[in-house]
């Protein structure tokens, strides 16, 4: 029998919801065993040390899977170890590859944070005002660390080469699997390729009007998921309800869509989109019947950037921008 693919796992500033898609594999993941070998996995299944990973001689990981962003010190450490230990590198997951919504706090500053985190909310009791401090001497002899808060979220492409890319927020189980037995047989596109069906959502959803041959109307009244529920019967775009399943990969198997809930695009973009913001207003701009439905979508949506970059703010035009206007 061939050696065995080492594989390793690394939750980076994430919440571990795409390794529970792994796990969710159940079965799957038992029987692909039989072809991978788990060499590193934390923090979230085992509990081993980063000088463990640090130990490994290098490339000797043949694929190496990360999730979350990177937030802190810890994680940009931890990330940049495992690229020198690994072959294959894939950024798994809409943190990894797009930022997720925890990236969605480089819209303040991290003074902004902190006191939001540790200071003003209504459940904080913090009288003394104690912030986290990454490095402190306790009573003149006790040396204690914590990883260090930076100043801006980042995608593994933005401190490290990657491979290849996963969306979802987390990747769907199913997709997943299929995932991995492509993995196993070496049915890879090229480097720096997202690892994808290559459909949007609107080409998986049962609801898009295309299937039954009915034309696809202009959206007329916009509508938020409060407003009422929507007929499960009917495309949600054309209800009115805001949707980026034209521009989203459907690896999910439209699976929001499925219990009503319009995308909101943690698959990321489908192939040849560069920035999924940017790529939405236009798409439900174009959906809309005329201006007055324009000022109506403003009214009820008044948060653009929390609305349109809700996963994919790190990796976008309008993150690089904003950092610009912090540095100057």
């Amino acid at each position: 029998m061939a050696d065995k693919v080492k594989t390793a796992f690394l939750l980076a500033g994430g919440c571990a919801g795409c390794e529970m898609s792994v796990v969710d594999l159940s079965e799957v993941l038992v029987d692909a065993l039989e072809s991978l070998e788990i060499v590193f996995w934390a923090p979230t299944v085992a509990d081993v040390k980063y000088k463990d990973l640090e130990e490994m001689p290098d490339k000797s990981i043949d694929l190496a899977f990360v999730d979350g962003m990177i937030r802190n010190s810890e994680n940009l450490h931890t990330v940049q170890v495992l690229r020198q230990k690994s072959k294959i590198l894939v950024a798994f997951g809409a943190c990894a590859t797009l930022g997720g919504i925890a990236a969605l706090g480089d819209l303040y500053t991290k003074e902004e944070l902190f006191d939001q985190a540790y200071k003003t909310s209504f459940s904080t009791d913090n009288p003394d005002g104690i912030y986290p401090t990454p490095d402190y001497m306790l009573d003149g002899k006790y040396h204690l660390t914590i990883p260090a808060f930076l100043d801006n979220c980042s995608t593994i492409d933005q401190v490290v080469d990657v491979e290849y890319y996963v969306g979802g927020c987390p990747p769907h189980p199913s997709f997943v699997g299929k995932l991995v037995g492509a993995i196993l047989a070496g049915d890879l596109p090229p480097a720096g390729s997202w690892l994808t069906c290559g459909k949007a959502v609107c080409d998986i959803c049962k609801r898009n009007p295309a299937i039954t041959g009915q034309e696809r109307l202009p959206v007329g009244e916009i509508k938020r998921t409060i407003d009422g529920q929507p007929d499960f019967e009917k495309c949600l775009l054309q209800q009115g309800y805001m949707c980026f399943g034209p521009v989203t990969q459907g690896d999910c198997g439209a699976s929001c869509l499925n219990v009503n809930i319009p995308c909101r695009g943690c698959g990321g973009p489908i192939p040849g989109i560069k920035d999924f913001g940017a790529r939405c207003v236009s798409t439900l701009a174009s959906s809309m019947a005329d201006d007055a439905t324009a000022v109506q979508f403003i009214e009820k949506y008044n948060d653009m950037a929390k609305m349109f970059y809700r996963y994919s703010h790190t990796a976008s035009n309008l993150n690089h921008t904003i950092a610009e206007r912090k540095e100057k």
